[in-house]
C-alpha cells in the first residue's frame, strides 16, 4: 500500500517542514500542491502584523520583501514535501531573486495567493517562478534560486 500524495498543508505540517515562526512565518496553508511542481500558499494578511506598525502609520501596505519572502517560504514547503523531508529539520537558503515586479498594494484584508512554480530543481538548488496574487490579480513577481540543507547535514 502506497501513501497519497500530500496535496494540501495546514499550519502545523508547514512548521513540521520549514523553521519559521511567528512573526516570520508568512504563510498560513498550502493547497493545490504537485510535488516537484507547483503549489500555492496562502497568507491572510492582518493589521496586527508587526511590519505594519511601521509601513506605513496611517496607510499599511504589505513589504515588498515579506511578499517575496512569503513566495520562498511557500517554495520551501514545496520543497520539504516533495523531497519527504517532513520532521527533517530542513533549512532553505535564498541564492538570488531576478526580475522582481510589484505591481499592485497588498493590505491588511488581502488574502495574499503565492503561486510557485518549479522552474528547476531535484538536487540541493532549486530555482522558482512565483506570482503572488491577491482577487486573481498579480501583486508581485519573481523568479527566485534557493539552496536546500539539511541542519547539521
Amino acid at each position: 500500500m502506497t501513501d497519497a500524495p500530500i496535496t494540501e498543508a495546514d499550519l502545523s505540517l508547514i512548521q513540521r517542514v520549514i523553521p519559521h515562526r511567528y512573526p516570520f512565518l508568512l504563510v498560513d496553508k498550502l493547497r493545490d500542491i504537485v510535488p516537484g511542481k507547483s503549489a500555492v500558499g496562502i497568507k491572510n494578511v492582518t493589521f496586527n502584523e508587526p511590519h505594519f506598525q511601521g509601513h506605513f502609520p496611517g496607510q499599511p501596505i504589505m513589504p515588498g520583501v515579506t511578499i517575496v519572502e512569503a513566495m520562498a517560504q511557500t517554495a520551501g514547503v514545496l520543497v520539504g514535501i516533495t523531497l519527504d523531508l517532513v520532521d527533517k529539520e530542513l533549512l532553505v537558503y535564498f541564492m538570488n531573486i531576478d526580475n522582481c515586479k510589484f505591481r499592485r498594494k497588498v493590505v491588511p484584508g488581502d488574502v495574499l495567493e503565492m503561486h510557485v512554480t518549479v522552474k528547476r530543481g531535484g538536487g540541493k538548488i532549486w530555482k522558482f517562478l512565483g506570482e503572488a496574487k491577491v482577487d486573481g490579480e498579480l501583486a508581485t513577481q519573481a523568479e527566485f534560486t534557493a539552496m536546500i540543507d539539511l541542519r547539521g547535514n
